[in-house]
């Protein structure tokens, strides 16, 4: 697959996907080693921290491995894309419960559909692979 016959959409959802899981990989990675020196310096607190700083590395991880599929137009690529804006809005959905501003999720949850609904378009899914 070359760039010209790649399309715009999944060019560019390839490249935020690479963004995103970069960025994601190091922040996963900085508050798990915060999470070990809470755990060490308080006890209980850090575990959790540690937790969370782990799904956010294996996030970022799974972003990476999209934005290589999105790239390379590979057929898990697609099923990957919408796992994972699902999880995103399942994720912006725990937000709120929890008492986030609404605001910030409206948006993630917004962004997330728009992929879905990229994602579910029949020449797209062609592309990938998918009736």
């Amino acid at each position: 697959m070359t760039a010209s016959t790649r399309p715009m959409g999944i060019t560019i959802l390839a490249i935020l996907a690479a963004i995103g899981g970069v960025l994601g990989i190091l922040g996963g990675l900085a508050v798990t080693l915060l999470g070990g020196v809470v755990a060490t310096a308080t006890g209980g607190l850090g575990g959790l921290i540690t937790i969370v700083g782990l799904v956010a590395l294996v996030i970022g991880i799974a972003e990476v491995a999209l934005a290589y599929g999105f790239w390379t137009i590979k057929p898990w690529a697609w099923m990957l894309g919408i796992g994972v804006s699902v999880a995103s809005i399942v994720i912006a959905l725990l937000y709120v419960v929890n008492g986030t501003s609404i605001t910030n999720e409206i948006i993630s949850v917004a962004v997330s559909g728009v992929i879905i609904y990229y994602l579910w378009q029949p020449s797209i899914k062609a592309l990938f692979g998918k009736s």
